[in-house]
């Protein structure tokens, strides 16, 4: 699974990065929860928390936008984006 981070401010991209995680031993939703986590890290930002919404767009669309709601620190960035780009089959 190859996943997209981007980081928006002003619809300019600040950041990205693309995380991969082909460990078959994990769960599609280990994965996606994991990447989001390395995405963090290398961004220097705290975990969002997923809210109903965010659960919703990603399942039918494999996609999700993180905004302030999602963060409990404030952020510098207006949304950051977290795109699927490429499944295991």
């Amino acid at each position: 699974m190859r996943i997209w981070c981007k980081l928006f401010k002003k619809n300019r991209m600040l950041k990205d990065t693309v995380i991969e995680n082909y460990n078959m031993e994990m769960s599609r939703t280990a994965k996606v929860y994991d990447s989001l986590e390395q995405a963090c890290y290398e961004f220097d930002l705290e975990k969002p928390i997923w809210l109903d919404k965010n659960k919703q767009e990603f399942i039918r669309h494999a996609r999700t936008r993180f905004y302030q709601d999602n963060f409990i620190e404030q952020i510098d960035f207006d949304y950051l984006d977290f795109q699927v780009i490429e499944e295991d089959y």
